[in-house]
C-alpha cells in the first residue's frame, strides 16, 4: 500500500512539473510574440486613426485605453473636424407610425430597435417631466435625422440612426441645436454623431415664426454661443445669447439701424460673426452679429441681393452669390467686418443658371453646389469651368431650402478646455 501511495504521489508531482514547464513555454512565446510587434509611436498611431472613417472612429475607441485616449484628445478632434466635408442634414418623416392607441409616455422614444437613438427618450433620462403638462404630440410628427452627401456627381443618403420629435434649428462644427417638444420653447443640443446631448435653459418663448436662431464658435474662447433673434410686441427686433455651457441667457440690445423684416434664410457664420440677410429680396444689406463682443454691424452688399442670391460661408470667408442681369452668377468674398469691401472674384456664365439657388461651397474642392427649383443639384467646379448634374434619387431629399442646414459631422463637443483654449471631446 505505502509503494502504491508514493508511486501516486510520484505521477503527481510529475504531472504538477510538466503543467508548470507548459505554462512557463507558453508565457515565453506569448512574450516572444508581443516582441516581435514592432512599436508604433503615439503620433502614427494618431496619423493612421484620424484617416478612418467616423463609424469606425467610434468603435475603435473602445479598442484600448491609448486608443480612447487618442480619439478623446481635444487636438484629434480638431484635426477631424478640419477634415470634414460639408453634407446636408435633414429630417425625414418615419415609416410604421406607432399607432395614436399605443402612444403613451413609454412609447415617447419610438425605438425601432435598440441602436436607435431617441431624442426624447435621452430627456426622459436627463430630466423628470411632468407627463400632465407635457403639450400634445401626434407620434405621426416622428422624425429620422439624415444627411446626404454629394460627391463625384452622385449622392448618398445615410442616417446617424436617430430621431426626434423638433425642428433642427442651427448647426455648427457637427453640433446641432434642436426643439424639445416635451417642453414649451426649450431647447436642446446635441451631436448627432456622438449622441451627447444636453438641455438648455429656457430663454424668451416667441412664435417660432417670428423668430431665427444662428449657432457660433467664439475665436476667443473656443466655446460656442447660441444666438437667437425675435420680434418683440413693438415690432422690433429683440435679442438674447446663451454661451453654451451657462444657465442663463443674456439679453443685448438687438440691430439699432432699422427692422428686420423677415427671418426667411439662416444665418451663416462666418469671419467671426453670424450674419443675416433681412429681406428675402431687394435687401441692400446683410446684419451682422460678431462673436467675441456681441455687437451688430450693418455691412451693405455689393449689389442688391434677388430672390436666389445668397450669402455662403468658404474657407471661413463670407461669400454672396448673386444673379446678374444676364444669365451670370457673380461670386463675391468678404474677409472681414471691419471695413474691407467686397472682392468680386469669378462670374459664372455657363447653362441656364437663372434659377439656381447656391447650396455651400466644398470645404476642399473648388466647387460650389446649386439647388433648381425642381429639386435638382448641380455643382459648378471653377477649375473646369463645367457645371455637372448630381444624381439624386427621387423622394430621398426635401427640395425645400427651410428643410435642410449645411451641416459637417464630427466628433466635437460643447465642453470647453479653458486651459488650452481648444474644442473638448
Amino acid at each position: 500500500m505505502a509503494d502504491k501511495a508514493s508511486k501516486a504521489m510520484n505521477l503527481l508531482k510529475l504531472a504538477e512539473k510538466r503543467a508548470s514547464l507548459k505554462k512557463e513555454l507558453d508565457d515565453r512565446r506569448r512574450k516572444q510574440q508581443l516582441d516581435s510587434v514592432p512599436y508604433l509611436p503615439k503620433d502614427c498611431v494618431s496619423n493612421i486613426l484620424i484617416r478612418l472613417p467616423l463609424e469606425s472612429l467610434q468603435r475603435s475607441r473602445f479598442v484600448c485605453k491609448p486608443w480612447f485616449n487618442i480619439i478623446n484628445d481635444p487636438r484629434f478632434v480638431l484635426d477631424n473636424l478640419h477634415r470634414a466635408e460639408t453634407v446636408l442634414i435633414f429630417l425625414c418623416p418615419v415609416n410604421g407610425v406607432v399607432s395614436r392607441a399605443r402612444f403613451h409616455h413609454q412609447d415617447l422614444g419610438f425605438r425601432e430597435n435598440p441602436n436607435t437613438f431617441s431624442v426624447e427618450s435621452k430627456i426622459f433620462e436627463l430630466k423628470s417631466i411632468n407627463l400632465l403638462h407635457r403639450p400634445q404630440i401626434h407620434p405621426s410628427s416622428k422624425y429620422a435625422i439624415k444627411y446626404i452627401v454629394f460627391a463625384d456627381g452622385k449622392s448618398t443618403v445615410s442616417e446617424f440612426n436617430a430621431t426626434c420629435l423638433g425642428k433642427i434649428r442651427a448647426s455648427c462644427d457637427g453640433l446641432i441645436v434642436i426643439d424639445n417638444k416635451l417642453k414649451d420653447g426649450e431647447l436642446a443640443i446635441m451631436n448627432p454623431v456622438t449622441r451627447k446631448l444636453s438641455l438648455l435653459p429656457l430663454g424668451t418663448i416667441y412664435p417660432p415664426h417670428e423668430e431665427s436662431f444662428g449657432l457660433a464658435r467664439c475665436r476667443e474662447t473656443g466655446g460656442y454661443k447660441l444666438v437667437h433673434l425675435f420680434r418683440d410686441e413693438s415690432q422690433f427686433i429683440g435679442c438674447e445669447v446663451l454661451q453654451i455651457g451657462e444657465k442663463s441667457w443674456q439679453v443685448i440690445d438687438g440691430p439699432s439701424f432699422g427692422l428686420l423684416k423677415w427671418f426667411g434664410f439662416e444665418p451663416v457664420s462666418a469671419i467671426g460673426a453670424l450674419h443675416w440677410v433681412p429681406e428675402i429680396d431687394h435687401s441692400e444689406h446683410i446684419v451682422s452679429m460678431t462673436m467675441d463682443d456681441l455687437k451688430f454691424h450693418k455691412i451693405m452688399l455689393p449689389k442688391s441681393s434677388r430672390s436666389n442670391d445668397r450669402i455662403l460661408e468658404v474657407s471661413d470667408h463670407l461669400c454672396f452669390v448673386a444673379h446678374e442681369e444676364m444669365n451670370e452668377i457673380s461670386v463675391w468674398i468678404l474677409k472681414s467686418v471691419s471695413g474691407e469691401p467686397w472682392s468680386k472674384i469669378y462670374t459664372i456664365a455657363i447653362g441656364c443658371i437663372r434659377d439656381l439657388i447656391p447650396l455651400y461651397f466644398s470645404r476642399f474642392k473648388w466647387e460650389i453646389y446649386f439647388m433648381d427649383k425642381d429639386g435638382s443639384v448641380f455643382v459648378f467646379d471653377f477649375r473646369d469651368r463645367d457645371m455637372r448634374k448630381i444624381a439624386i434619387k427621387k423622394g430621398s431629399f426635401p427640395i425645400h431650402e427651410a428643410s435642410y442646414l449645411a451641416h459637417v459631422n464630427s466628433l466635437v463637443s460643447w465642453q470647453i478646455n479653458a486651459n488650452r483654449d481648444t474644442i473638448e471631446s
